[in-house]
């Protein structure tokens, strides 16, 4: 009998072939049984347990309130393993919630608890106070409760039916402005020179790199604008809490007196005021919720459902006519973006995206940035006029900010609404090009070389700037300038000029910018939905589609070395560039403003036209 090898090996990988595919379908199958089981359990368990009468929503907003959560599904599922909590809200999800418990005949009662709300913007805080509104005139209870109230917790708190304090806690209303750091000597010292083109006389954003103080045209514009936000938010905490009107500015402006005649007692203050109604503890508000609803008997508490478990049991429609909804939050860059920011490229995708789903009848794009690019801004603008142009109406929904960049991406749309409160305009643009030819003086480096043309070595960081370059530069400024307020006379049908009035870097509140011209109608993200529904002729039956993008692990891992800035600002007080023991919070601001300073000098090309308003929500 002879022996025949590959015979051998072909019976031997035969059968292990076999012993392979029968592994592969057992694991299969008992991985499909395990789902069978499931489904099963599921279907006899009935899901969630029912929604009891006589309950209390519990809303404890942690973190931030925001349009979009930044980073991905991913990320935030890897979060979620590691112990770490969401430290974002949407606004989406909190408005789904109180309509939802508006017409919940089994909630009762809703408790806000606000110590952990880090953040939000005036039009984030009018349509989230705006819902509880309407759950109160459903006739619902609103409490909220809190240990130490900030301006923003308080504007949503004074919605409640009733506001509760800690006996130690306070409430801190302080009024609208800023003040911004100027670098001007500090870069002189450093040998850094800070070179501005700009077209806007109100372009403000670079004034900190550029000066030692303000501009009295930026001066100007920002007394325009805070003052009347703070007339604003004064007349509406009055109006919530039915306080006379101008209350709010003579507390401010007695309190040292006040403080002295409560003894130092914030709480008293508070309450003289009628800025609470009372000063509970927590166990206190409990007992309180536990008397006027029902007992859970099982956990010794008033019966609630939390705001997560509230949210997991809304289920919106999956088929059918929808309007699709496109975030652009965050600043605007050229390439790809994560949600929480807005890529050219990626948000122009998203709107595409929308365009050719047949099921997609209208598009709102609900713009909360400050601007960035100019050349990322009109990649979207483009991609709404062509989704215009493709017989599909676009709405744009203006939240707590839509300025320079953001008003650029708001021009190609058949209607824009913006919030009363929202920080719009700026309509200007400019570059920066930093260059530290005095450092390279003082630490004996020097540059030299051979080049074909002036233009190859016309921008070296460590040389002066070529004057021909710097002409260059605002030549094409002046240019982005012109197509910006070109296209913004189009839409709103004027002409150049009259943009130009109202434009040149300035900024507005919503109101303001209606009253120029700038916008079409003040109203809130629900009216821009029922306006995009209107222009489609869908009726009330319709549903939301979220239109975003899912990116990957490694986008927030990158984002995440940005803290390496701080190291840099370390090793420079060291090395005495920043005095030492400067306090955190203003390391913190530096480091972020020298840190988009450097940026501007680090793209692909040469120079970048900026349309920023370099704002933010107050």
């Amino acid at each position: 009998m002879s022996f025949k090898p590959l015979s051998f090996l072909r019976r031997g990988f035969g059968m292990f072939w076999g012993a392979l595919d029968a592994t592969r379908r057992t694991v299969f199958n008992l991985i499909f049984l395990l789902f069978i089981i499931i489904i099963i359990t599921a279907m006899f368990t009935g899901g969630p347990k029912p929604i009891a009468p006589n309950t209390a929503l519990v809303i404890d907003l942690k973190g931030e309130l925001v349009e979009q959560h930044s980073g991905t599904v991913r990320d935030a599922f890897m979060a979620g393993l590691s112990g770490d909590n969401q430290k974002s809200v949407q606004l989406r999800d909190l408005l789904t919630v109180l309509e939802t418990a508006e017409k919940d005949k089994n909630i009762t009662t809703i408790l806000l608890r606000l110590d952990d709300l880090d953040g939000a913007g005036l039009a984030t805080l009018h349509e989230a106070g705006a819902a509880l509104d309407r759950v109160k005139a459903a006739g619902k209870k609103v409490i909220a409760w809190g240990g130490n109230y900030d301006q923003k917790r308080y504007l949503l708190a004074s919605h409640a039916n009733e506001v509760y304090m800690h006996p130690m806690g306070f409430v801190l209303i302080e009024g609208f402005g800023r003040h911004r750091n100027y670098y001007r000597d500090a870069l002189d010292k450093l040998g850094v020179t800070v070179n501005l083109m700009k077209v806007g006389a109100y372009k403000s954003a670079a004034e900190p790199y550029i000066s030692n103080g303000p501009s009295p045209a930026a001066s100007e514009a920002e007394a325009y604008l805070y003052n009347a936000m703070w007339e604003g938010y004064t007349t509406d905490v009055e109006k919530n809490r039915k306080l006379p009107a101008g209350s709010v500015m003579k507390m401010i402006n007695e309190l040292p007196k006040l403080m002295e005649d409560a003894k130092g007692d914030v709480g008293k203050v508070a309450m003289d005021n009628k800025l609470v109604d009372g000063l509970k503890t927590l166990d206190e508000v409990r007992a309180m919720l536990i008397k006027r609803g029902a007992l859970d008997e099982e956990k010794k508490t008033f019966r609630q459902v939390a705001f997560n478990d509230y949210l997991s049991r809304v289920h919106p429609k999956m088929f059918g006519d929808a309007i699709g909804v496109v975030v652009a939050a965050g600043e605007i860059t050229d390439g790809v973006a994560a949600p929480g920011a807005i890529g050219g490229q990626s948000t122009s995708a998203l709107i595409r995206q929308a365009r050719e789903d047949d099921n997609i009848k209208a598009i709102v794009l609900r713009v909360d940035s400050p601007g960035g690019s100019a050349y990322g801004s009109e990649l979207i603008r483009r991609e709404l006029e062509l989704t215009r142009a493709a017989g599909k109406p676009v709405v744009v929904s203006m939240g707590n900010v839509a300025a320079s960049g953001g008003y650029w991406i708001s021009m190609s749309s058949d209607e824009v609404i913006a919030d009363r409160s929202t920080v719009t305009g700026s309509i200007g643009v400019f570059s920066l090009i930093p260059t530290a030819d005095k450092v390279a003086d003082k630490l004996g480096i020097h540059t030299a070389g051979h080049t074909t043309t002036w233009l190859a070595g016309a921008y070296n960081p460590l040389r002066p700037l070529d004057p021909r370059f710097g002409q260059l530069i605002q030549s094409s400024v002046n240019r982005i300038y012109g197509d910006f307020t070109g296209k913004a006379a189009v839409a709103r049908k004027t002409t150049p000029e009259k943009i130009d009035e109202v434009g040149q870097g300035r900024v507005w509140t919503g109101t303001q910018a209606k009253e120029r011209g700038l916008i079409d109608t003040i109203g809130s993200y629900g009216d821009a939905i029922k306006s995009a529904a209107k222009r489609a002729k869908l009726g009330n039956n319709y549903r939301l589609a979220y239109v975003e993008r899912e990116g990957n692990a490694f986008e927030k891992l990158l984002t995440k070395l940005g803290a390496t800035s701080t190291q840099i600002i370390n090793v420079q007080v060291k090395l005495g560039m920043l005095p030492a023991g400067l306090p955190q919070g203003a390391v913190a601001d530096v480091t972020k403003e020298l840190t988009w300073l450097n940026d501007m000098s680090a793209g692909r090309t040469p120079f970048q036209a900026i349309t920023h308003c370099m704002c933010s929500a107050p």
